[in-house]
Order: structure tokens, then sequence, then C-alpha cells
């Protein structure tokens, strides 16, 4: 679910390239695949075997939904490096210095909080509440066994100090450990300085909304 990513920006030609580790989520991918491979067959035979108004309708509608199924299931990712956190959304990118990350907060989604209190949602990391109940029962069962085995960190099958034969965590749990953990070690560092920006995505967003406007004036039209 992580890669290192070669094309990482780099701040500051005095210091080594600073490298990306990649997370995103292979689930929405492959989703989002099968979607697409529907939509497009769907679409395609309706515009060799339409008749009529029918082939450009479903040309209209393939220029508005497959930006919008590519968006929310192929494009969402997350970027970590040491200077900052680079969160790309379906309809927009993120990026934030560690020095302005003030938590990252996991409950029913994955949120980065930035120090003005401004929430972003990591749409790469989803959680899974089954695989933490599985996490959960995995933790009591193998517990009872293990009394008084604790980390480094004072805690009973978390952290890197865990035993060995401790329970997993859930994979999006231990990303945002990971994450964690960058974020403090790298917080007062001078390269990881700066402001907060946010681009929409018009390159989603100008597809999809002409498709819309070509589809609504069809059928008004019609």
């Amino acid at each position: 679910m992580t890669t290192p990513d070669p094309q990482s920006p780099r701040p500051d030609a005095s210091r080594p390239e600073a490298r990306d580790r990649i997370y995103r989520s292979p689930a929405g991918i492959a989703g989002g695949v099968l979607l697409l491979l529907l939509v497009g067959w769907l679409g395609f035979d309706a515009l060799v075997s339409g008749h009529g108004r029918t082939p450009w309708l479903a040309l209209a509608g393939l220029i508005l939904i497959v930006p919008v199924v590519a968006a929310f299931t192929l494009r969402p990712a997350v970027y970590a490096n040491e200077d900052r956190l680079r969160v790309r959304n379906p309809l927009r990118v993120i990026v934030l210095p560690w020095g302005k990350v003030a938590s990252l907060r996991s409950h029913y989604s994955n949120e980065v909080i930035d120090t003005s209190g401004t929430k972003y949602q990591l749409w790469a990391v989803p959680v899974s509440l089954r695989a933490r109940k599985k996490a959960a029962r995995q933790q009591q069962q193998g517990g009872r066994g293990r009394e008084g085995r604790t980390s480094q960190f004072g805690l009973s099958g978390f952290g890197r100090g865990a035993a060995t034969d401790a329970p997993s965590r859930p994979e999006t749990d231990q990303i945002m450990d990971d994450l964690r953990e960058l974020a403090e070690a790298r917080a007062t560092a001078e390269s990881a300085q700066g402001e907060v920006t946010v681009r929409w995505a018009y390159e989603v967003m100008g597809p999809a909304l002409a498709g819309l406007v070509v589809l609504v004036i069809l059928l008004a039209t019609g």
C-alpha cells in the first residue's frame, strides 16, 4: 500500500532528495477499475448500437461519469516525506508542511488537522471498522496469555516495541501511526515549515461539469 516516489520535490538543493511514501487504497482502486470497465462497456454499446439521441446521451453520460468515478476511486492518494504531507482527495489537493500539522485523528474516518483547526479527510486511507473489530478480538484472545507484557511505550500489543506474538493492527491504523511519528519527529524542522495550500482539482471538475451541462441540454431539448 506504500511505495517510494522518486519524483518528490527538492525544497533545498543542498539536502538529499526527499522521497515520498505513497499510500493508496487497493480496494478503492480495484472497485474503480471494475466500475470504469462496466461504465465503458455500457457506454460503448450505446454509442455503437444506439439510435437517435441515444449515442449523444451515452457520450454525455460518459463524459460526466468517468471523471467522477476515477476521482473517487483511482485518484485519492497520500504522499508523505520528511518535509510535508500531500493529500490528494477526489476534488482537492492539500499540502501541509509538518510544522502546520496539529494532529492526525482516526475515528470513523482518518483526518489530518492543521494548526488553524481545519480538518482534511484522508480519502486514500479509509477506516475499516471490520478490521478494527477483528484486531480487537485477536487482542482480547491473545492478551489473556500475555498479561503483563507491554511495549516500550506501555501499550500492550501496540507500538514499535510490542512483543512479537502481539496481534497486528489494521493496516490503515498502522499507516496513521507512521504518519503521526513522522509529524512529531519533523514538526520543528526548518525545511518542514510553510503554509498550508489547497488546490481544487479542475482537471476532474471541468470535464464532469461539461458532461453534466451537455446531458442537461439534451434532456431538456428532448
